[in-house]
């Protein structure tokens, strides 16, 4: 089973592109239905945010795999297929990993470090598992994308402090306040800066966030996309700012929307109740004179500028840190994928061996006949100990292989002086179900796949 990887991103496709392939506005549900009915999609994964559009796959023959995807992108989007194609990107097996690490990471983030794209890791993976699309390889993978995440998060610096002009305006509001819980926010200007600063506040617990835009259904959009989000006309932003604790603007406005008398207008309504305004828009959509009025507290891109500069100077010193937990993660998961090709080989050993061993107790039974039925039992389990003991070494030997060439070369081997026949084994394998219930006689443990997974340790429990 191998691992794919297809997408696009910031890297590779720009905004108007990333716009029309956002799985969030569509429906994921609907688009892991439409990838599971695929006969080269094993399992599947979609991880979809504002910067990527991203489909992680197991399958059999990742070309196959691969051309299926990018089918299944452009037709779910209603979009022509030279439309979709030079943006896309695409990595398969550890490469693969890697990438989900890193992004998991935020080591490939617009804004390297954010703090979102952990949590949206987590949602793609928990989406696949509601509509069932997840199987032991993505399961594996995912599981150790959080933890490399979450080491980066907790042994570097790389996630501290505000890198991004519109996170540093999400920072500075909680400075303010201490905690979001509660606030009310106004975002006007529905472009990528509002969406982005729209997307933290709410992530930071902004109690309801409002986008106001000259073009209503733009930021209605965005709205439905962030979730608990809502979107007001042009036409009603006095009233919106009447009614918020924190504004911030971020128009492509060539003068100033937010004047000094319009401000002055709203403190009116409001009873002077405090109003903090961040205006990051360049250039700046509000008046500098309003910053002069009483309990209006005006904020400018400039005030945030040197605090994302010093971040930013701090987390590249990080980064080195990352890559290699990255690195170390990325190793855990290729030792796991390559023992994966082994299992069917050691399954079928262990098969030749149980057979031999029944076959063996078979033979002598009629020697055993007066024996009670606990040493009878007794020398089942002795048999059976020493069937694991003797096989302790080849399964560890096999599952260590460092690479594929040399597993095909030492299971090849394996598998001819023992005659095994692991072509069932292979297919236990790739649902990894757990062995039948059934008892097989003597009481022995059924054997498949998936007790193999845990055969080394617990012979050497027995020791």
């Amino acid at each position: 089973m191998h691992l794919l990887l297809v997408g696009i991103s910031h890297r590779t496709a720009p905004v108007d592109v990333r716009e029309r392939l956002d799985f969030q506005a569509r429906g994921v549900e609907g688009a892991l239905r439409a990838l599971a009915v695929r006969p080269s999609v094993h399992e599947a994964v979609v991880l979809s945010t504002c910067n990527r559009a991203e489909v992680y796959a197991a399958c059999q023959t990742p070309d196959v795999a691969r051309q299926d995807i990018v089918s299944f992108m452009s037709e779910f989007h209603g979009l022509d297929r030279t439309e979709v194609l030079p943006h896309v990107f695409e990595s398969t097996d550890l490469d693969a990993a890697r990438h989900l690490f890193r992004v998991a990471s935020g080591l490939d983030s617009l804004v390297v470090g954010e703090p979102q794209i952990l949590g949206q890791v987590k949602e793609a993976h928990a989406a696949g598992n509601a509509a069932q699309t997840v199987g032991p390889v993505l399961n594996r993978l995912f599981h150790l994308s959080f933890g490399a995440g979450k080491r980066v998060r907790t042994e570097t610096a790389l996630g501290s402090g505000a890198v991004s002009v519109s996170f540093a305006a999400v920072a500075l509001a909680k400075k303010i306040f201490g905690d979001l819980k509660g606030r009310t926010v106004l975002v006007v200007g529905a472009g990528e800066m509002g969406k982005l600063t729209a997307q933290h506040m709410r992530s930071q617990g902004a109690h309801r966030v409002t986008i106001v835009s000259r073009t209503l259904a733009r930021a209605a959009r965005i709205a439905e996309a962030i979730g608990g989000a809502s979107a007001a006309p042009w036409e009603a932003l006095d009233a919106s700012l009447s009614a918020s604790d924190i504004v911030i603007t971020a128009t492509g406005a060539s003068a100033p929307i937010l004047t000094k008398a319009r401000i002055e207008r709203t403190m009116r309504s409001r009873l002077n109740r405090p109003l903090f305004i961040i205006d990051i828009a360049m250039p700046r959509d509000v008046e500098a004179a309003a910053g002069d009025i009483e309990q209006v507290f005006l904020y400018n891109i400039d005030d945030l500028r040197a605090t994302v500069a010093e971040n930013l100077a701090r987390r590249a010193s990080e980064i080195s840190r990352a890559e290699s937990i990255v690195a170390e993660e990325v190793d855990k998961f290729g030792g796991w994928l390559r023992s994966r090709g082994v299992i069917p080989t050691v399954v079928a050993l262990r098969q030749r061996f149980e057979s031999i061993r029944r076959s063996e107790l078979q033979r002598l039974d009629f020697k055993m006949a007066a024996l009670p039925p606990e040493a009878r039992s007794r020398v089942d389990e002795i048999t059976r100990l020493l069937v694991e003991k003797l096989l302790l070494t080849p399964t560890e030997q096999l599952k260590a292989l460092a690479d594929a060439e040399s597993a095909g070369q030492y299971t090849e081997a394996v598998t001819r002086l023992f005659n095994l026949q692991p072509g069932s084994a292979a297919a236990q394998l790739d649902d990894e179900a757990p062995a039948a219930a059934a008892a097989q006689a003597g009481g022995a443990e059924p054997l498949s796949s998936g007790n193999v997974e845990a055969f080394a340790p617990k012979a050497r429990g027995s020791r």
